[in-house]
């Protein structure tokens, strides 16, 4: 075992032999969309993520479903299953297979198997002093995906929002792998302060966010100044709150954003500052238009991330 549950880190590492190691993970969500294909390619780029973020490559999935006995129709799962096998496939990985389990609540999602050069593994710690730290998709999901629910989203900030969340990080952990990255992590449930702070921690730094260069999806602003906050992001300020000292010069909607639960968010990675503006071009040629770069990491002060 090289990587197992110590520091958070986004999946599991078994080293085969000296130069193959195995990336295990899983995941797996209620319904963030009404239509059963999109949230199927959803909840698969979702777990797929965790492997792309140590740098590994995703080779096998099996589906994991919670459907009702009664009530819904067949044809809405099987759709369900082919958004995720869509996704995977787009990802390099077969679907060998899954298991489903009665429940009255709908949840799918997969558990992935990826490789890996035991080598090259790029852990959720190892941040540096000096270090810049770019993201690589805009935050707000969290907010957006509460307003769809209580019907206050409008079609083209939905339509932004799912093209998101369905974009597979594979193509920024192709580009990330050509620079010197000391630390990376995918950004989800926790939001950018929670997964963060795990970072910052396990490497002994500080993470200092710039509050002005966030990317932030359209509409998820105004929204949570409308109040479409969801528990989510409540329980992760609740939690995290503690880890952070929020500078008196930043909006509170922007604090809310920094606490805002991802569905498929991006990567955040931790590199040498005089390699981040070429990374972040790669970024922007390999089709993430918002990645940017969001702050850095300096000498370790009274709390592990500062928002300013």
């Amino acid at each position: 075992m090289l990587v197992g549950i110590s520091t958070g880190d986004d999946a599991g590492v078994f080293r085969l032999r000296d130069d193959l190691a195995i990336v295990n993970t899983v995941d797996f969500f209620t319904p963030v969309v009404d239509d059963p294909y999109t949230y199927g390619q959803i909840s698969a780029a979702n777990a797929l993520s965790d492997v792309y973020a140590m740098g590994g490559r995703p080779v096998s999935a099996l589906n994991i479903v919670c459907w009702p006995q009664s009530g819904l129709p067949g044809a809405m799962l099987t759709e369900i299953l082919r958004g995720g096998a869509d996704k995977a496939h787009e990802a390099g990985a077969v679907v060998v297979g899954g298991h489903s389990v009665a429940d009255e609540e709908v949840k799918f999602g997969m558990s992935i198997t990826g490789v890996i050069d035991p080598r090259r593994i790029i852990r959720n710690v190892g941040a540096r002093e000096g270090d810049a730290l770019i993201l690589t998709k805009p935050l707000g999901t969290g907010i957006l995906m509460t307003a769809f629910k209580r019907d206050a989203l409008p079609a083209d900030q939905y339509a932004g929002a799912v093209k998101v969340m369905a974009q597979l990080n594979a193509a920024a952990a192709a580009a990330m792998l050509e620079y010197n990255v000391h630390a990376a992590t995918d950004v989800t449930g926790f939001g950018l302060i929670g997964h963060a702070s795990k970072m910052a921690e396990g490497s002994g730094v500080t993470i200092i966010f710039e509050e002005s260069d966030l990317p932030i999806l359209p509409g998820a602003i105004e929204l949570a100044g409308a109040g479409m906050i969801p528990g989510g992001g409540v329980r992760n300020r609740e939690y995290y709150g503690a880890m952070v000292a929020v500078s008196d010069e930043v909006a509170d909607l922007m604090a809310t954003l920094a606490f805002d639960p991802q569905t498929s968010g991006g990567l955040l990675i931790s590199l040498p500052d005089e390699q981040a503006v070429r990374l972040l071009a790669a970024l922007h040629a390999a089709g993430y238009p918002d990645a940017a770069i969001v702050g850095r990491a300096v000498a370790r002060a009274a709390l592990p991330l500062e928002l300013v």
